[in-house]
């Protein structure tokens, strides 16, 4: 029973809650009509304390689709915050005008901080550097949509696996399903942290690792890329010697299965060629509408409508 729940972290869902919203979210998407009554006079806070467009809308857009009313800030400085309100005081208040809250904090802990004072549920949208739960089940219910499930998959990480929460997680929720094998593509410099490696280890899951994208390309079902940054490396040589490796491009993608998807959270700065945009396998846009849909299903699971 998901009705009241909170949703910090992607584990605090298990298997079977985890395909039952998939589920939802694919009878949405065949009859969205059915729907757009069920949240008539339930009410989604978004209170964001630093800036994140595309969640925001997501979230908001789920929310109106389903009938239901929004209010929020969009900015810390929009809020009472900038009166120096603690984040308690916001959450007390606020959870006594709506039926569950959308929160991105820049402040890691502070999503399970603000379910422990909120008297309805709280969805993590992003805090700090930990979690970002619905950015999971975006990248998993595309998964679902796109390559039929989620098992026996050969996924591939490229980017900064270091600091990248969304690899972090994805990589932990589909060690979860039967046959998957992970590819970490990576710098030294950003390889994925040892937590995450330990993890697959004890959960006896197979992964590699690679420093060339072009090297392990054609052994993958899924690519999930991200940004690799500048400013994470010490040395400009080495960034310098590295950086094109992770551009994504039409040359790297004749080296792919036909059949191959991919992926990113986005926002993409220039880590994949605007070429590949117009590739079949490009399945970056149809993720992001995927999220709209998948959060439409959170929501209305959280607040018990379904």
């Amino acid at each position: 029973m998901l009705k009241g729940r909170n949703l910090i972290k992607p584990n605090d869902l298990t298997v079977s809650e985890i395909d039952e919203i998939c589920a939802l979210a694919e009878q949405i998407i065949v009859d969205p009509n059915s729907f757009n009554e069920v949240c008539r006079g339930k009410i989604l806070a978004t209170l964001f304390f630093e800036p994140s467009t595309r969640t925001r809308l997501s979230f908001e857009a789920a929310m109106l689709h389903l009938g239901g009313s929004v209010e929020g800030f969009s900015d810390a400085a929009n809020s009472s915050t900038a009166k120096g309100e603690s984040l308690a005081d916001t959450i007390r208040t606020v959870s006594s005008y709506v039926d569950v809250i959308a929160m991105r904090n820049p402040k890691e802990g502070a999503a399970l901080l603000a379910s422990r004072y909120s008297s309805c549920p709280i969805i993590n949208a992003g805090d700090g550097g930990h979690f970002h739960p619905t950015q999971t089940l975006t990248d998993m219910l595309t998964i679902r949509a796109l390559k039929g499930g989620f098992e026996g998959h050969t996924i591939g990480f490229c980017g900064d696996l270091k600091f990248g929460r969304t690899v972090h997680s994805l990589s932990e929720a589909m060690s979860r399903y039967k046959n998957n094998k992970f590819v970490f593509i990576s710098p030294k410099e950003l390889a994925v942290p040892e937590y995450i490696t330990q993890y697959l280890n004890d959960a006896g899951v197979e992964y590699t690792t690679a420093e060339r994208l072009e090297s392990v390309i054609g052994d993958l079902d899924i690519l999930y890329m991200t940004r690799v940054q500048k400013e994470r490396f010490f040395n400009e040589q080495d960034y310098i010697r590295l950086k094109d490796s992770y551009i994504l491009d039409n040359q790297k993608m004749s080296l792919a299965r036909k059949n191959m998807i991919v992926l990113h959270p986005l926002p993409r700065v220039n880590e994949i060629a605007p070429e590949v945009d117009d590739d079949p396998r490009a399945a970056y846009f149809k993720q992001v509408k995927y999220g709209m849909y998948v959060r439409m299903a959170l929501i209305a699971k959280l607040t018990g409508v379904l």
